[in-house]
C-alpha cells in the first residue's frame, strides 16, 4: 500500500511545497476575488474589495522579494522579463491606489476595478508565462520549497494596503506607515530565505 495524506490537507500542503503552485493558486484566488467584488454591493463589496487589496499586497511582495530576484539571476534574459514585470506591477499599483481612495459604491469604482482586472490578468498571464514556467526548469523541489516558505511568511506578515513606488525601494521615504508594514513584510520573506539583510 502507498503512503497515503489526508485528502484536503495533503492536498494544500502539496500545493504549499512548490511556490509555482503557491503562486497560481494565488493567481485563481486573485482572479475570484475580482469577481466576488464585481457580484457584490454595500458592506459585502467593501469587504471583498479589502480582502483582494490584501492577497494583491501579499502576492506582489512576495514576488519582488522571492520571485523576481530568482528569475533575474536563473531564468533566460530574466534581468528584462523582471523589469517588464516590474513596470505591470507598478501601473496595478497606481490604480489599486487610486481604487482604495474611492467608497465602492462610487460610479467611477466600477469602471477603474475593471481596468485593475485587466491589467492583473495580464501580469498573471506574462509572469506566467516568462517566469514560473522557467522557474520550474531552473531550480529543484528544495529550491521550489524554500521559497513556498518564503511566500507563506509574506501572506502572514503582509500589509493590508500596497503602495505604489514600493517596489522600488529608493521610493519608500515618507510614505508613511503602508511603507514601514511592506518592509516589515519584506524582512519577514528574507528571513525565511535565509537572508538577514
Amino acid at each position: 500500500m502507498s503512503e497515503t495524506h489526508t485528502p484536503q490537507a495533503g492536498e494544500d500542503r502539496a500545493k504549499d511545497i512548490d511556490v509555482v503552485a503557491l503562486l497560481m493558486r494565488q493567481h485563481g484566488d486573485i482572479r475570484n476575488l475580482f469577481d466576488e467584488v464585481e457580484a457584490a454591493t454595500g458592506e459585502e463589496r467593501r469587504d471583498a474589495f479589502r480582502r483582494l487589496v490584501r492577497l494583491l499586497a501579499v502576492h506582489e511582495t512576495a514576488e519582488e522579494e522571492v520571485v523576481h530576484p530568482f528569475a533575474r539571476r536563473a531564468t533566460p534574459g530574466g534581468g528584462q522579463v523582471v523589469e517588464d514585470r516590474l513596470a505591470e506591477e507598478r501601473a496595478a499599483k497606481e490604480t489599486l491606489a487610486a481604487l482604495d481612495e474611492l467608497d465602492t459604491d462610487d460610479p467611477t469604482f466600477m469602471p477603474q476595478l475593471m481596468k485593475l482586472r485587466k491589467d492583473v490578468q495580464e501580469h498573471a498571464r506574462a509572469e506566467e508565462r516568462y517566469e514560473f514556467t522557467h522557474i520550474r526548469r531552473s531550480t529543484d523541489v528544495t529550491n521550489l520549497a524554500a521559497m513556498a516558505q518564503a511566500v507563506k511568511a509574506a501572506e502572514a506578515m503582509a500589509p493590508t494596503r500596497p503602495h505604489p513606488g514600493v517596489e522600488s525601494g529608493a521610493a519608500n521615504v515618507a510614505v508613511g506607515p503602508i511603507a514601514a508594514l511592506m518592509d516589515r513584510t519584506k524582512d519577514t520573506v528574507r528571513k525565511a530565505m535565509g537572508k538577514d539583510g
